[in-house]
């Protein structure tokens, strides 16, 4: 696609060993999967918040918990 090979990603990921630290590439790359997670959610029309409402056995079940 770009071009890019073995060779120039190995590169890259030396630089970022460098510039960034080894224990850090943990953390970068958690931060970025879950990026790329919330962009696939995003686009794929997924709500982060429900809003449906519950059943009314549920309600009751958790109205009798809290007695």
């Amino acid at each position: 696609m770009f071009g890019l090979g073995i060779p120039e990603l190995l590169v890259i990921l030396f630089i970022v060993l460098i510039v960034f630290g080894a224990s850090r590439l943990p953390e970068i790359g958690s931060g970025l999967g879950k990026a790329i997670r919330g962009f696939k959610d995003a686009t794929s029309g997924k709500d982060a918040i429900d809003v449906t409402k519950e059943s009314k056995g549920a309600e009751e079940k958790a109205e009798g918990q809290k007695s």
